[in-house]
């Protein structure tokens, strides 16, 4: 039984009753009928598709086809980028549907989706393939008709020759415009004032098919003669493998063999239970190296004893004679832990590995990178290497790595057939590739009136960057101080240093990246400093935000929302918190009480600039799943290390938010007409402050580690 007719039939109390329904009644003669389609006697051959170039498919009876070279990882893009294409092709958007690109650098360059970059840099290819393929389907009805390419015009699919009357459909030319040469110069852009598609709230194209069933995400994909394995690596980071004794394993029924590959120990067997058990019969002997007395204390005395020594990030004014000349001041220190991304979908990828080639089956952030890595394991050219990417059940950074493709390619290469690799939690969990920690000293100082008028932040945290070989700009990390060397505020006075420890923890970009930690510290230290001053947050914000007009403008639209001013419910506080990532502002008022000495968040008003908005739907849903995500890091996650390895295995150990975690999600888009930022990253960075800026509202004490203990 597959996962849909599982969701489809239900048992109760294990009696057997099955029961099914149908949405349109128990008889197919009920259902209603699309209309009948009218022929078009200048069509193809039915059912025929020509690529007008390497984004626009068109089939004969009108279907229009976007090639998306970007991952649809939850984010919207497969829905969005078709949005861009189809404004500047002119097209009938009920006729348009998109599917991922295979990997292929000639054509689309380095494919990688992160940083919530795919509208923000894509924006003019997505815009040029839409318009140059509009230029080609005119030529080709003007060829036709032998008229000037100039006298006609497009609208929704149709393409009009105004002095004839003349009329054609997108798919009665496709085939011709597919054999035309592109236009040497981009031809002229739509007019913003004139969009159809763009900055309307359109459904998501992935949306039936997710809802249906029919969807395929990575783990769902099967191949004739396909085997599964699960792979045990090293539990301990920089750990080694010393022996093996396969003997039990091969004995489980099902499993097909046990072979030691480069990332670890296979178990390859017929289906996924049998691997599993072959996997837990395993008897294999780890050395767990160097780092096996590392701990989650030993990293936190490591970076308090480094922290004074950073790299200066930021300086102005003199912080040192501010602080030393004030008579109100502070100083505190602020911890976030390493933060798994914990994705819905484990980790998992297809290889079927061939003399000749090898074709992949993964949902992966990376098509290029997966590409690269099964070119270098088979020896293979890249032209060679088949990448199919599948929808993906959640990404945050995690699958932009390639350790998972790696297990899949090596364990098909020893097996000579297709396999698919699956992880179970515990080995996504324990595996690294974390949000870093970091440790956060903090001085500041108030004015006599009460603002803030000093700000010294120390950060120790590992780097991301230098633990995959980049060079580390000026010695500090960027990501390391993103959201804390930009702090928008008018401070006058204000030093920002980074330090990093040297430890074997494999890192990786999880959502919002530095911002993440980094907005949390500096937006809950700025009200501590406003409580210092006695004067209101908000006020504050407003006051030392003069001069960025944009971020200004976000808080107060937030504000007035939240009803900043009006009293709240008895034994309720509200936060607030800004952030500007990756392009966008996003500001958010938490409305937060205690219950039964946890935090209870009732609800999030969400206020966000991003720029030109291209749908506003998806905007609404990836503000809402950001602060999902910046919820759970805040009142949950954490991964602690002891013996050299991640203590917490699966969502008993490591929770997020479920359904009665969740607040009430009001978003309210603030376009400002500037250039597009990215959307699925931006709404998590309040998430975290806001809620911790109320509590210390409601209790009078700072939240000044995570995820939150309030204290008595």
């Amino acid at each position: 039984m597959n996962r849909r007719t599982f969701l489809w039939t239900g048992t109760a109390g294990g009696a057997g009753l099955l029961i099914g329904f149908d949405l349109f009644g128990c008889d197919a003669k009920d259902k209603p009928k699309a209309p009948p389609k009218p022929k078009d006697p200048t069509a193809g051959t039915p059912g025929a598709e020509y690529d007008v170039n390497a984004y626009v498919r068109i089939g004969t009876d009108d279907s229009i086809t976007i090639i998306v070279p970007e991952s649809e990882m939850g984010q919207g893009v497969l829905t969005s980028v078709a949005m861009i294409v189809a404004e500047e092709l002119g097209a009938d958007w009920k006729r348009v549907r998109s599917e991922h690109a295979l990997a292929n650098k000639e054509k689309y360059g380095r494919q990688g989706t992160g940083g919530s970059t795919t509208i923000r840099k894509g924006l003019e290819q997505f815009q040029r393939a839409g318009a140059t393929a509009r230029a080609m389907l005119i030529e080709a009805a003007a060829q036709q008709w032998k008229v000037p390419a100039a006298e006609c015009t497009v609208a929704r699919g149709v393409i009009a020759h105004a002095n004839s009357k003349a009329t054609a459909t997108f798919g009665s030319v496709a085939q011709a415009a597919s054999k035309l040469e592109p236009p040497a110069e981009l031809p002229a852009l739509r007019d913003p004032k004139s969009y159809e598609i763009i900055g309307k709230a359109v459904q998501r194209l992935d949306l039936p098919p997710k809802t249906d069933g029919t969807a395929v995400f990575g783990i769902d994909v099967k191949v004739p003669d396909m085997l599964t394995a699960q792979v045990v690596h090293p539990p301990a980071f920089g750990g080694k493998l010393e022996s093996v004794d396969a003997a039990a394993a091969k004995a489980v029924p099902g499993v097909v063999d046990v072979v030691e590959i480069p990332t670890g120990v296979a178990v390859i067997a017929k289906h996924f239970w049998a691997a599993k058990l072959g996997r837990d019969a395993l008897k294999v002997t780890w050395n767990d190296g160097p780092h096996a007395g590392l701990s989650s204390a030993k990293i936190t005395a490591m970076c308090k004893k480094i922290a004074g020594k950073g790299v200066q990030a930021r300086a102005e004014g003199d912080a040192a004679a501010a602080l030393k000349k004030a008579k109100r001041k502070l100083s505190a220190v602020y911890e976030v832990p390493y933060l798994a991304h914990a994705t819905m979908e484990p980790m998992n990828c297809t290889a079927d590995v061939r003399a000749d080639r090898c074709e992949v089956w993964a949902p992966t952030q990376t098509p290029s990178g997966t590409q690269d890595t099964a070119a270098e394991i088979t020896g293979l050219d890249p032209d060679k290497i088949v990448v199919h990417t599948t929808l993906m059940g959640g990404g945050f950074g995690r699958r932009s790595q390639t350790d998972f493709v790696a297990d899949a390619v090596h364990a098909s290469k020893a097996a000579g057939k297709p396999v698919k690799v699956v992880w179970t939690r515990e080995d996504d969990t324990r595996g690294g590739w974390y949000r870093p920690m970091a440790y956060n000293e903090l001085e500041g100082a108030v004015d006599p009136e009460g603002w803030p008028v000093a700000w010294v932040h120390r950060i120790a945290s590992p780097s991301i960057l230098e633990g995959f070989g980049r060079e580390i700009p000026g010695g500090v990390d960027p990501t390391s101080i993103d959201g804390a060397a930009d702090l928008p505020y008018a401070i006058p006075n204000l030093r920002v240093t980074c330090a990093k420890p040297d430890l074997p923890i494999t890192l990786w970009f999880w959502r919002s990246v530095g911002s993440s930690q980094n907005a949390y510290v500096t937006e809950c230290f700025f009200d501590e400093l406003c409580a210092l001053g006695g004067v209101d947050p908000l006020a504050a914000r407003l006051r030392l935000l003069s001069g960025e007009p944009r971020i200004k403008k976000v808080v107060e639209v937030v504000a007035d929302k939240a009803g900043w001013s009006s009293p709240v419910a008895e034994g309720h506080a509200r936060g607030i918190a800004v952030r500007e990532s990756f392009g966008s502002i996003c500001a958010q008022v938490a409305d937060v009480s205690i219950d039964n000495g946890a935090p209870r968040v009732h609800s999030i008003v969400c206020a966000v600039d991003p720029g030109q908005v291209v749908n506003p739907d998806t905007i609404e849903a990836q503000m809402e799943s950001g602060i999902a995500y910046g919820l759970s890091a805040a009142l949950f996650g954490e991964i602690t290390i002891d013996k050299g390895r991640a203590v917490q295995g699966n969502f008993d150990t490591y929770p997020v938010v479920r359904m009665p975690h969740m607040p009430r999600v009001a978003t309210h888009i603030v376009p400002s007409g500037d250039a597009h930022g990215g959307i699925g990253e931006p709404g998590l960075p309040p998430a975290a402050p806001a809620v911790c800026n109320a509590l210390r509202a409601l209790t009078g004490k700072p939240v000044r580690s995570l995820p939150i203990r309030l204290r008595s």
